[in-house]
């Protein structure tokens, strides 16, 4: 009997994972890249594979289902990972109010979270500043990988080992009845057609993307030196700001007053979306950021205070060996503004687009293709 077809547009983290699901549900799969290997936001990102930041229910589950299959991928497909965990620090009374109350309903819900305190800390991180700290969340549940490396190897073994086809440097123009075309030169027919586009709204279907609560994340982000001696900073660290960032902290009752506090004192911070910080790589090197400028257009220029104001509030929360930036870049990704967590609409029958995971596709992509594939 002959396998289902199936053509992925992309080879980011959201087509890779697709590719991958298919692959295991008996399709035969090719994927299409316009560019020679992934360059986008799959590989401008800090790595860090983060249940945390994911409300309990669906989007911790899908969190937690994509963490274990990176822990399972990092071994067979020869790229690094760590389970580093997460560090939340508090430097004042609110945050730290914040801190417990997070506590008290992570363990309720029986995440592997611990309440630090000063002395605890610094037991686990030797980068955590101890002036004027009063605790930390530590979470074991978070896993780091370099997406660099990772994007890399994936479609290799996905290759390898299921069998999966990647045809790169071919830009899919259209598609009409199943059939994708490369410009007016070739054409390939597939049972089904998934578009895993990014931020690119333009190229496919942008009649349907102009109707969509979808807008563009441009965010800022730097890469320091590899520390010496092998030093190593344990888990990821998070600063205060973070606490405004994700869903899940919502659940503090306190968040509120916090929120407030810094939009009287971190105004500037607020503005540029800034929330801060840094993971490690297997090399030692350290990944730090990020900003957040939303709209369907960007400048392609970093801004220099950005990065200034990012080192300047990691200084406040984390200590290193060696400050030295080695590299600064930018990343765009596709933010839906109605709160949604993903998008998946079909344009046409049988093609269909997955998009929208926000600025979480390192933590949801692989638990979020594996539950549309099983759906269709």
């Amino acid at each position: 009997m002959q396998s289902r077809s199936a053509i992925v547009i992309g080879a980011g983290i959201v087509g890779l994972a697709t590719a991958r699901a298919l692959a295991l549900r008996g399709f035969s799969v090719k994927v299409f890249e316009r560019s020679e290997r992934a360059v986008g936001a799959s590989i401008r990102n800090f790595g860090m594979v983060w249940p945390i930041g994911q409300p309990q229910g669906k989007m911790y589950e899908r969190a937690a289902r994509t963490r274990d299959i990176w822990k399972e991928l990092s071994p067979k497909a020869n790229f690094w990972s760590e389970q580093a965990g997460s560090l939340h620090l508090a430097y004042h009374p609110d945050e730290w109010l914040v801190l417990q109350e997070l506590y008290e309903c992570f363990h309720k819900e029986g995440r592997p979270v611990q309440l630090l305190d000063k002395q605890a800390v610094i037991g686990v991180s030797a980068s955590a500043v101890p002036d004027g700290l009063l605790g930390g969340l530590y979470s074991r549940d978070e896993w780091i990988v370099d997406p660099r490396e990772a994007i890399a190897a994936l479609p290799g073994w996905l290759s390898e080992h299921l069998k999966v086809e990647f045809y790169w440097g071919k830009c899919v123009s259209y598609i009409s009845d199943q059939v994708v075309y490369i410009g007016n030169e070739e054409e390939y027919e597939a049972d089904l057609v998934f578009i895993c586009n990014g931020a690119d709204f333009e190229t496919l279907y942008p009649e349907n993307f102009s109707q969509l609560p979808v807008t563009k994340c441009k965010l800022q982000m730097m890469r320091l030196v590899s520390q010496p001696d092998n030093w190593r900073i344990g888990p990821a660290l998070c600063g205060g700001l973070s606490l405004t960032h994700y869903g899940s902290f919502k659940a503090a009752a306190s968040l509120p007053q916090l929120k407030q506090r810094y939009a009287e004192e971190m105004a500037a911070y607020l503005e540029w979306g800034i929330h801060v910080m840094v993971s490690q790589n297997g090399k030692g090197e350290l990944t730090v950021g990020d900003s957040h400028e939303y709209g369907l257009t960007h400048d392609p220029f970093d801004r220099d205070f950005v990065n200034k104001m990012i080192l300047d509030y990691l200084r406040k929360f984390a200590r290193f060996k060696d400050w030295t930036v080695a590299e600064s870049w930018n990343g765009i990704y596709t933010k839906l503004t109605d709160g949604e967590a993903d998008l998946f609409f079909s344009p046409e029958p049988y093609v269909y687009v997955i998009n929208g995971v926000g600025g979480a596709g390192m933590t949801l992509s692989f638990g979020l293709a594996e539950e549309l594939v099983a759906g269709l």
